[in-house]
């Protein structure tokens, strides 16, 4: 017998304390019921537990992944609309491995994928300021005082404070090609800036998380992480 959430790090799923977030979304499934507690004791070898709709079982060897995400895809294991999720472009990867945060449907670029449970929480949680990069095309003449606001900092839809450091890169037509760089990442923060200071985003791709990037991979095509980007992954976040 285990608790829940000792079993979701074992299965690479997220750390023990992330196993609280997934809980509280009601995407942690034991025999069919919803695990409303993180206290939960479960049976390893007799019960099956689902996550975001999917079997997890308890791994055997770590895998770090980086995907060019497309747009128009889903940030999911599994999706109840049939739509296409990141698992798709996974299929020659023998082990299961679960996205590192979220991209938008709509958003495309760098995606981390990985079983090492207590390094893909670290990576995501606001705490720990994990540099994102983004490469966004907005709606109008972009400024150099909406940058600033943006820099000092606008309060988002739950009430955090957002900020980002803003690059304009060039204009064309009516739109502007901006680069931001997040330290926390929070739910459709780059869409929330922009709006705030009157500009829609056209299309937003992230191409940078931690120091990776997507750099020589097609929409849609993933690689294995190196050594050396494995080990920088876990000096930043400190798992070693």
């Amino acid at each position: 017998m285990i608790r829940i959430n000792k079993y979701l790090s074992m299965c690479g799923v997220t750390s023990r304390r992330g196993a609280e977030a997934l809980i509280a979304e009601g995407l942690v499934v034991v025999n069919g019921h919803t695990v409303e507690k993180v206290g939960t004791v479960i049976d390893e070898s007799a019960d099956v537990v689902k996550v975001d709709g999917v079997e997890v079982k308890p791994v055997d060897e770590l895998v770090y992944v980086v995907l060019n995400k497309p747009p128009m895809v889903m940030t999911t294991l599994s999706d109840p609309f049939k739509r296409k999720t990141v698992v798709n472009f996974l299929k020659k990867l023998r082990q299961r491995v679960y996205p590192v945060g979220r991209l938008d449907y709509d958003t495309e670029g760098v995606l981390l994928l990985t079983n090492d449970g207590e390094l893909a929480y670290r990576l995501a949680h606001p705490s720990f300021e994990i540099a994102k990069v983004y490469e966004a095309m907005v709606e109008g003449s972009f400024t150099r005082i909406a940058a600033d606001m943006i820099q000092k900092g606008i309060r988002l839809e739950d009430g955090s404070l957002g900020r980002a450091r803003v690059d304009i890169l060039g204009y064309v037509k009516n739109t502007t090609r901006l680069r931001l760089t997040l330290h926390e990442g929070r739910k459709r923060e780059v869409k929330q800036l922009c709006k705030a200071v009157g500009h829609k985003v056209i299309r937003l791709r992230r191409v940078e998380f931690a120091g990776i990037t997507a750099r020589g991979l097609k929409t849609g095509e993933w690689r294995l992480l190196s050594a050396t980007e494995i080990s920088r992954l876990h000096t930043i976040t400190k798992t070693k």
